[in-house]
């Protein structure tokens, strides 16, 4: 009798793992579709001396360029810059190198991709710009600042992932590097990590502190949520994360005393990327920088979009000057 419920609490077992093993199958099939699906349409690719240049755009008037951050794309670069189109601008965001359809080129590196972005600009026939990087595209927005400062109208950088020091960037590389070799490898232990462990996911890819999202408001912890979701299928975004630990600490082409648009920089002194030094260091040897600084909020800036958002129109209204 003992050996009979043995096997019978065994097979009760095997079929519960099973069904649950079913059930994650289904559930992750469901949502790496509807993730290839949306990245399929809504860009354009153009080409461009540059190279091929996945880009999309929304709104009119004066030109917004949205460059995105880690795990982007320009789907990412579009969610960062959405609200701005009904303030009147229109909204230009790429796929940086090696992200979605935008390829690597031979010999990659952030004057590359600046000089991409211009590219792009000179393929829609746009003038000048607002340049607003985000994170990991810092870096290029920087750099195009400093190789086309004609055509760059404002500089916004949001939680720069730009270290401009050596120390700054050993004290990043073990978890930058980390994150992007071996957390971001598999759409399917992403999907996981996500579904299974959100508060891990905040924490190792989003850069903000778990607590900070659960005590944040409903709004808010379904931006994080959308954040998240946003960056599936890593598969497909996988060449420019590989790319991203060398970019974030790779020099500039000038210093940055040399940068002629007005600047404004916004971190969190709790963000786990440790970009409110960058910031803070950017806004101070720009020759036109202001810095804006919370004491939390992580990576994401929870509990402070609505301010961010405001203070970069505030911005950008005062430097408005065309871009079309």
């Amino acid at each position: 009798m003992k050996s009979r419920n043995v096997r019978l609490l065994a097979a009760a077992v095997l079929g519960a793992l099973a069904a649950a093993a079913g059930w994650t199958a289904a559930e992750y099939q469901r949502d790496i579709t509807r993730a290839r699906n949306r990245v399929s349409s809504g860009s354009r690719v153009l080409t461009t001396p540059c190279g091929a240049i996945e880009y999309a755009e929304m709104g009119k008037g004066p030109v917004i360029l949205s460059v995105h951050g880690a795990g982007g794309g320009f789907d990412q670069g579009l969610a960062i810059a959405a609200p701005f189109v009904s303030r009147g601008y229109r909204v230009i965001a790429m796929s940086r190198f090696g992200y979605l359809h935008t390829p690597v080129p031979a010999h990659a590196s952030i004057a590359l991709q600046a000089d991409a972005h211009a590219c792009l600009l000179d393929a829609l026939g746009i003038r000048s710009a607002a340049v607003l990087g985000v994170s990991a595209g810092a870096p290029s927005s920087l750099e195009f600042a400093l190789r086309y400062p004609e055509r760059c109208t404002a500089l916004v950088l949001i939680v720069p992932g730009w270290y401009p020091s050596p120390e700054a960037a050993k004290r990043l590389a073990p978890l930058a590097e980390f994150v992007f070799s071996q957390v971001l490898r598999s759409d399917f232990l992403y999907w996981a990590m996500n579904r299974f462990l959100p508060a891990l996911s905040e924490r190792m890819v989003l850069g903000t502190p778990p607590e900070v999202v659960a005590a944040a408001s409903a709004s808010e912890r379904a931006r994080v949520a959308s954040v998240l979701e946003i960056i599936s299928p890593l598969s497909q975004r996988q060449e420019g994360l590989s790319l991203e630990v060398r970019f974030t600490i790779e020099r500039l082409s000038k210093p940055l005393e040399t940068i002629s648009a007005p600047t404004l920089t916004i971190s969190t002194e709790d963000d786990l990327y440790r970009t409110y030094d960058n910031a803070r260091f950017i806004a101070q040897h720009v020759a036109h920088g202001r810095f804006i600084g919370y004491p939390t909020g992580g990576h994401l800036f929870v509990g402070h979009n609505d301010e961010v958002l405001a203070a970069v129109e505030d911005f950008l209204g005062q430097t408005r000057s065309g871009g079309e």
